[in-house]
């Protein structure tokens, strides 16, 4: 009995280490989000949501097509942050070694939401703009204005009829994934800023 007593403490310990370690890595990019989502006026939610599908948190992984770091940017993308800024010398650096310019989280975060902030502004009147924001993040901008496009006069499209129009089933996928996390994420805030509330 003081045996399976013994195996139970154990495993659940493990398990709670388990967790925990997990809630680290989740979160331990959560300061910085806040910061940089914040100075571009997206959601840090948003941020959050997409890093977990880029690359679920981990700033050194680097995508098929030369994407960089946590938010999977293109050095092009960087190189235009850079210009905007008028950061000469990350410009050079950025070109002369993206993948060891933009790895740096805080960076990486940095021009990430500097590129949402752009489909923010574009999207800004329009219901659930956040599928948009992620098909212009994922599929580029142009294709994302052509799915969005409607009559003129006529009433916005909803998340799911936008959503439908993407023809890309990668981008389709991505921008489904990424909306269902992201309206998991605000639902479990609302739900425990209305637990604390009561």
């Amino acid at each position: 009995m003081k045996r399976l007593i013994l195996i139970f403490v154990i495993l659940l310990a493990a398990a709670a280490g388990a967790y925990f370690a997990n809630q680290y890595w989740l979160h331990r990019f959560d300061p910085v989000i806040a910061q940089q989502a914040a100075a571009y006026q997206v959601d840090p939610d948003l941020v959050w949501s997409i890093i977990y599908e880029e690359t679920y948190f981990s700033p050194w992984k680097n995508g098929k097509d030369g994407e960089i770091g946590l938010m999977q940017v293109l050095p092009a993308t960087g190189r235009e942050w850079a210009t905007e800024k008028g950061a000469r010398d990350m410009e050079r650096q950025i070109v002369a070694n993206p993948s060891e310019a933009l790895k740096d989280p805080r960076r990486n975060i940095d021009v990430g939401c500097w590129y949402l902030q752009k489909f923010n502004e574009q999207y800004r009147d329009i219901p659930d703009r956040e599928t948009r924001m992620l098909a212009a993040y994922n599929a580029g901008p142009g294709r994302a204005a052509e799915w969005n496009r409607t009559a003129n006069g006529a009433r916005p499209l909803t998340a799911e009829e936008f959503i439908a129009r993407i023809d890309i089933a990668s981008t389709k996928a991505y921008v489904t994934s990424v909306f269902t996390r992201y309206r998991e994420v605000k639902a479990s805030k609302g739900s425990a800023a209305n637990s604390v509330a009561r």
